[in-house]
């Protein structure tokens, strides 16, 4: 694949200010929470499954050379533009991986190391690891590719512990632990966004914060929530109470999917902008085992409760359904050439089980 296409996988997901995404953690009395809003104009997605003991080989960044894994965990991901390029997910161990824009990312120079684009690379982590040091570590092993749009991530695991994952200057820079005193993240640098919300008073139960800056607005709101959840009784189911929040930060019509990942039971939940009826679905209904077949759900559909009978077997069709219609409803930002759609379409298809 040409290195265009490597570029525009990554760049249709977000535009700055006008399309913007918040994440966040909750760790309570052994409750382990994570919601995200994906914030863009397209609607169009899947939920797939994707299965342990598969070769993959990465698609070119046109920088540096591509890298080849088996998946050694299954997981369930989000995706607008084709299988194997989510934009965020939970495996069979409890990792959860989430993207948003940042707009004074730098990443690593070319170096030795094989590079991914930024959708691929929340893939390989899900596919490889099962905690955040883990993925923390793999920088000693892989990078994202210059040729991307600045991101930076929130991810946990089940352990309990969550991290932001952000490049400065061409170097990882990580907060966890003591230095992450605030577990969300919206689109500033988290150093800024934590010394903002340090200045407020976010356990006044005020969450009419008024920032000229959206992103910090949507950092404050989301952490007073969450230290009134961490320091008071509040008697709301955590799941229900992490959609409050979501709400409560939405882009209106912009916010396409609210999600909520429950990573002890290993449970999803999320509603979209089109429906919002809150569906879930469990790892134990998936077999992910390369064996047996991914299964893949539209999720735009009125359903509502529980929907593990809901999936279907991957297929061809699906896929290019999805990528199809969010390549179109993206055009308008970023095109897509055709040639790029059909390798969007194929790259599943380049994947085999290592038997």
């Amino acid at each position: 694949m040409k290195k265009g296409f490597a570029l525009n996988i990554c760049f249709l997901i977000f535009l700055v200010d006008a399309y913007a995404c918040t994440t966040f953690f909750i760790n309570k009395n052994g409750q382990l929470i994570f919601g995200r809003n994906y914030d863009w104009i397209s609607d169009a997605g899947m939920v797939t499954s994707n299965l342990r003991g598969l070769k993959k080989t990465s698609v070119s960044t046109g920088e540096g050379s591509s890298i080849s894994w088996i998946s050694k965990y299954g997981s369930m991901t989000f995706n607008q533009y084709g299988k194997e390029f989510p934009t965020g997910g939970m495996n069979e161990k409890g990792l959860v991986v989430e993207l948003m824009w940042e707009e004074q990312t730098e990443y690593p120079k070319t170096d030795n190391r094989p590079s991914l684009g930024v959708l691929q690379w929340i893939q390989y982590q899900l596919d490889s690891h099962s905690t955040i040091d883990e993925v923390i570590a793999s920088d000693n092993n892989v990078r994202i590719s210059r040729n991307n749009p600045p991101l930076h991530y929130l991810i946990a695991d089940a352990n309990g512990y969550a991290a932001t994952i952000e490049f400065y200057q061409g170097k990882i820079t990580v907060h966890k632990g003591n230095e992450l005193p605030f577990p969300v993240l919206t689109n500033n640098p988290y150093e800024q966004s934590a010394k903002t919300a340090k200045n407020a008073n976010i356990l006044s139960g005020d969450t009419t914060f008024s920032f000229r800056d959206n992103s910090l607005q949507r950092f404050i709101k989301a952490c007073s929530m969450v230290q009134q959840y961490q320091q008071k009784e509040i008697a709301k189911p955590l799941t229900g109470y992490a959609f409050d929040i979501l709400d409560k930060v939405t882009q209106g019509e912009f916010t396409k999917w609210s999600i909520v990942y429950d990573l002890v039971h290993k449970k999803i939940y999320f509603k979209t902008e089109r429906y919002r009826g809150i569906k879930s679905f469990s790892f134990n209904s998936f077999d992910f085992d390369c064996s047996s077949k991914a299964r893949v759900l539209d999720m735009n559909q009125s359903l509502e409760g529980d929907i593990d009978k809901s999936f279907i077997p991957f297929n061809d069709k699906i896929n290019r359904s999805i990528v199809e219609k969010a390549v179109a409803e993206s055009k308008s930002q970023v095109p897509i050439s055709d040639k790029e759609k059909e390798s969007l379409v194929a790259y599943p298809g380049t994947i085999k089980c290592k038997m």
